[in-house]
């Protein structure tokens, strides 16, 4: 079968592998399409604990193609999506109950073989049925369930207000979800109108173009534009940019809570004031890799709680792997790109 295969970072080629044959406990997928996601970009790079050799991917459609010895769960030609996230169970922090933390985690498409291939294998366990939902709207399984991780981990209570920095697919996602989580207001702030536009036929209530380059004044539209002028009960941080999380402290509201959401690199920092965290005892969480929440994702996607209208931008084929990771990178037209092997 044909594969991306990364030999070191930055170093790859789609080539020949052997199609893998499933084990016992085993299913083999066909793959249908595959999401691209800024955490590829990271991967590429070496970073995210990329370990290589290894085929990247982490966002999966597809039909089951085989199973092993032992598989009941599921049937030849059903459509299914895959959690990428492997917890040890053995671990202190497994032990527990704490999986996300998982002192020995792994993660198909980062560590372990993943799914920019013709087909993928997976354990059993780890695989979810999305029959009946189009394509285009289960190939977003992965990223829902960060997003309702993310949910999880702000534990906002309800009627307060949010802002959501950042326009990307992961951002409408976690924004959507917080509007259906009991929110009074869900803002979306980024740089590209379309993204924005986008945003608006999705529902959210409110969207703030900013600048990438004018920090005060992003601070200043951002507060004039909450619902009482001081500020948001949740900021969410959803772009990965240490200068967009430099400005979520000052945009929470006294009491309030701000969420790192999208992956930075590992020696990015952000800024704060101490003594403004300390004075209105704000709250600052961070959001990482989800473990129990494909089941929830995956029916809010089915009871249109979260809607992915418009998203998909740009699809390519898997030989066109490089001209993928360069539109994520640098064409401001995209939005959602992904892979159709």
């Amino acid at each position: 079968m044909k594969a991306v295969l990364y030999e070191a970072p930055k170093t790859w080629s789609v080539t020949d592998v052997p199609t893998p044959q499933p084990g016992k406990g085993e299913v083999r997928i066909r793959v249908a399409q595959v999401g691209v996601c800024g955490t590829d970009l990271h991967i590429h790079d070496g970073e995210f604990g990329a370990v290589f050799p290894l085929i990247p991917g982490h966002e999966l459609v597809g039909v089951v193609d085989a199973v092993g010895e032992g598989v009941t769960r599921f049937g030849i030609g059903e459509q299914v999506t895959v959690n990428p996230n492997v917890y040890c169970g053995q671990c202190p922090y497994c032990l527990a109950g704490r999986l996300g933390q998982c002192a020995a985690m792994l993660g198909y498409g980062s560590n372990f073989p993943g799914f920019f291939a013709e087909y993928a294998i997976a354990d059993h366990t780890l695989v979810f049925s999305t029959e009946g939902l189009p394509l285009d709207t289960a190939v977003f399984s992965e990223p829902t369930a960060c997003a309702m991780h993310g949910l999880e981990s702000l534990q906002m209570r309800p009627g307060g207000s949010a802002l959501v920095l950042g326009a990307g697919p992961t951002g409408l996602l976690l924004a959507q979800l917080i509007a259906a989580g009991g929110a009074s207001s869900v803002t979306v702030a980024g740089p590209t109108q379309a993204k924005l536009d986008t945003a608006s036929a999705l529902g959210i209530d409110r969207t703030v173009r900013i600048s990438r380059d004018d920090p005060e004044g992003n601070i200043a539209a951002l507060m004039a534009a909450s619902p009482h002028g001081d500020g948001y009960d949740a900021v969410v941080e959803a772009t990965g940019s240490p200068a967009v999380g430099d400005i979520c402290v000052p945009l929470a509201r006294r009491g309030g809570t701000v969420l790192i959401y999208g992956v930075t690199r590992e020696d990015d920092l952000v800024r704060f004031h101490p003594f403004d965290v300390f004075r209105r005892e704000i709250t600052i969480k961070g959001s990482f890799a989800e473990m129990t929440s494909f089941g929830a994702a995956i029916d809010a996607l089915r009871g249109g709680r979260v809607r992915t209208d418009g998203i998909i931008t740009h699809r390519f084929a898997l030989d066109d792997y490089g001209r993928a990771l360069e539109a994520l990178r640098s064409d401001p037209a995209v939005h959602k790109v992904v892979i159709v092997p």
